[in-house]
């Protein structure tokens, strides 16, 4: 049954037990959701948490919380599969956890589970043919968004408390939008990438999937490093506040839900007497500009994987393949012009949200599709650019990003909305973001 959380009150072990039991339940999703489940470990650790508790220890923020971790993140002693079935059979054990679990561990966190994924998170749609693809928790007949495709599902069937996953063009954003959840993508250079399985130097980040902002902040907190000093979050006042509606691109034809969540998100902030202001950037021109020569991300995958497709390529998905062999096909020259524009449009855009407390607008620019919908390639391939769309403009300005469930009217699908601000801004931007989550709850 989708929707379920883990219980808040009780042990830490009772939790870890509820958690366990929904992974395998009998018809649930836990098998396409949870690739590696680790039983033993996540009970030592929950044990340790409730002896802590007992005698009035805290780790921080995240102590006793259940989490799970994307596919991508290094485990010491087992091969990181990053969904794909060559890596599966082909990649040595790790010999160190990532940075990331490293510090989940040492704030207390509980791990529970790796989560399924798209075939090395080249897509937005969250299907994955080796492993299977687990289904939207608002209906199961369509994708839960991608590439961090197991992370919301974990999350919504109260598998654990926070899933942690990857956003290089959106893959956190993307599924929590999709399946009515809170997704943070920060400012990239705040939490360590070691250890996590690239597609893309430049534009790797890594962010949590929760229920909430609280959550998702305090996750944060301790993959940056900051949880000695986390402080409960304080939802900003949105009187006065300046947010910016992105005008053009990326209000571009949106379906009928996203359409009608967002005007419903906007009127809630205007009755709080938020200042918005309609937001027209020519820089989005310029960013379709550069990207026109190929794309950066499709370039660094090249350089990754083209070994690997050349030895297996019959073993990878072909919706992934294709776009790495695209990238394999951008001349040197390119890549550098490409990476050379960006920085400049990226210094470029820092300047043009100066005078804004947020920039706005839909997270994605369609709801979910269905799973049999996107077995036709040509389908796939224009779904996944529109659930792409207005993510992938974040990454692409070093921006830090969060999207919030918008509010829905009667049964539809979920929507997103994404709330933006400035490199080094994510502070900020998730005191604004508890505010926006409170009012759309009221």
């Amino acid at each position: 049954m989708p929707g379920r959380g883990v219980m808040k009150s009780s042990s830490c072990r009772d939790r870890l037990e509820l958690a366990l039991s929904r992974i395998a339940e009998p018809g649930g999703e836990g098998s396409r959701t949870c690739l590696t489940v680790y039983r033993d470990a996540a009970r030592a650790a929950a044990d340790a948490a409730d002896a802590r508790a007992r005698q009035g220890i805290s780790l921080g923020p995240l102590d006793g919380a259940i989490v799970s971790i994307k596919d991508l993140f290094d485990v010491a002693g087992e091969p990181t599969r990053a969904g794909s079935k060559v890596l599966a059979e082909e990649a040595a054990p790790a010999s160190a956890d990532a940075a990331i679990v490293r510090r989940l561990r040492a704030a207390g966190a509980v791990i529970v589970a790796k989560t399924n994924m798209t075939e090395f998170a080249f897509s937005g749609i969250g299907a994955n043919p080796h492993f299977g693809t687990p289904g939207n928790p608002r209906d199961r007949s369509r994708v839960p968004g991608g590439s961090s495709a197991g992370a919301p599902v974990a999350v919504a069937d109260g598998m654990c408390d926070i899933s942690i996953g990857t956003d290089t063009g959106g893959s956190v954003r993307i599924p929590a939008a999709v399946c009515g959840l809170v997704g943070l993508k920060p400012s990239r250079q705040r939490v360590p990438t070691e250890g996590a399985f690239p597609l893309s130097y430049t534009l790797d980040s890594i962010g949590p999937i929760a229920r909430n902002v609280a959550d998702c902040a305090k996750a944060d907190a301790v993959m940056a490093g900051e949880d000695l000093s986390f402080a409960p979050l304080a939802p900003a006042v949105l009187a006065n506040l300046r947010f910016g509606i992105a005008e053009g691109l990326p209000l571009a034809a949106l379906d009928e839900t996203v359409a009608a969540g967002f005007d419903a998100a906007i009127k809630r902030l205007d009755g709080a007497r938020v200042r918005i202001g309609r937001e027209t950037i020519s820089l989005f021109d310029d960013m379709a500009e550069v990207n026109a020569k190929g794309g950066i991300s499709p370039a660094e995958s090249c350089a990754i994987h083209r070994d690997r497709l050349r030895r297996r390529g019959h073993d990878v998905d072909p919706n992934v393949r294709v776009r790495i062999e695209r990238g394999c096909a951008i001349t040197a020259a390119d890549y550098v012009d490409m990476t050379l524009a960006r920085s400049r449009l990226v210094r470029a855009m820092d300047q043009r949200l100066a005078g804004l407390d947020a920039l706005v607008m839909p997270t994605t620019s369609i709801v979910a599709p269905a799973i049999a919908e996107v077995a036709d390639p040509k389908v796939f391939a224009t779904r996944n650019a529109a659930l792409l769309r207005n993510t992938s403009i974040i990454n692409f300005f070093d921006l830090c990003a969060i999207s919030l469930p918008a509010p829905l009217v009667g049964p539809a699908m979920p929507a997103g909305l994404m709330l933006i601000a400035r490199n080094g801004q994510d502070t900020r931007l998730l005191g604004i973001a508890a505010a926006v989550e409170r009012l759309f709850a009221s």
